[in-house]
């Protein structure tokens, strides 16, 4: 406590770097609930139950489930209820809908944090830079969002020249192409690469020269870490033509 006699909310500094954390872990849990678990997600969202919600949890996770008891909830809520909508609508517009509702979500939480962690005008910023940089989860559920260029592959050349191979080299970069003036300054500012903006179209996880194994989406042309997609690189040897989750339920609601 204090010598005004208030004591802080919570005990330990928290810094936007450990709220875009939980961020980040909170939007990888929805996108496997609207992308690589789907058909779970759809079967869990049964018109005939109680008002349902879409929880992302921070540990990459998700869980549709009743909404909190406590009157204020200790965090932000969900969108209420998105179990009623899903046999009056068309799967993909559905989906699309709890996608933008889990945008929503996702920024109040954080911002939640934010206030209550005493972030001044330059923690909300960096805050808000830092998941302005992923993609969000409406546009990598409807792949709507900007094309990312894909990493070179083994030969050096860009996707113009020829066909990337399914797996970035581990000593290869993504083809450079210049970023909006205002978030290379922001880039600047946080110290970070421009190599940083070339995410996984998943977790939102930057590329990098570490050897991971990276597979891209030959329909939208987003790059995903196997990890988030299953796709093991001797699994990847045998894909001739690779879909990613979202444009996989995209086409097969065509």
């Amino acid at each position: 406590m204090d010598e005004s006699g208030s004591a802080p909310i919570f005990p330990n500094v928290r810094t936007p770097e450990d709220v875009f954390r939980d961020f980040r872990g909170r939007r990888a849990g929805i996108l496997k609930a609207l992308t690589t678990d789907v058909e779970k997600f759809y079967k869990m969202c049964d018109p005939e139950k109680e008002n349902l919600c879409l929880y992302g949890l921070s540990n990459e996770t998700w869980e549709v489930t009743l909404p909190a008891e406590e009157v204020p909830p200790e965090l932000p809520e969900p969108a209420l209820g998105i179990n009623f909508a899903r046999d009056g609508m068309a799967e993909k517009d559905w989906l699309t809908l709890v996608a933008v509702h889990s945008d929503a979500w996702l920024i109040a939480v954080a911002f939640y944090f934010g206030a209550r962690f005493g972030f001044d005008k330059d923690a909300r910023r960096r805050l808000f830079t830092m998941i302005s940089n992923l993609p969000t989860v409406y546009e990598v559920v409807t792949g709507s969002g900007k094309k990312q260029s894909k990493p070179a592959n083994s030969n050096g050349k860009s996707k113009s020249g020829s066909k990337p191979s399914k797996k970035p080299n581990s000593n290869s970069k993504p083809a450079k192409q210049p970023l909006p003036k205002q978030e290379e300054q922001m880039v600047k500012e946080e110290g970070g690469d421009k190599d940083q903006a070339y995410l996984c179209g998943t977790c939102g996880g930057s590329y990098s020269n570490n050897g991971e194994f990276w597979i891209g989406c030959d329909i939208c042309e987003n790059w995903y870490h196997g990890d988030c997609v299953r796709i093991t690189p001797a699994k990847a040897e045998h894909i001739k033509q690779y879909k990613c989750p979202a444009c996989s339920n995209k086409r097969s609601r065509e």
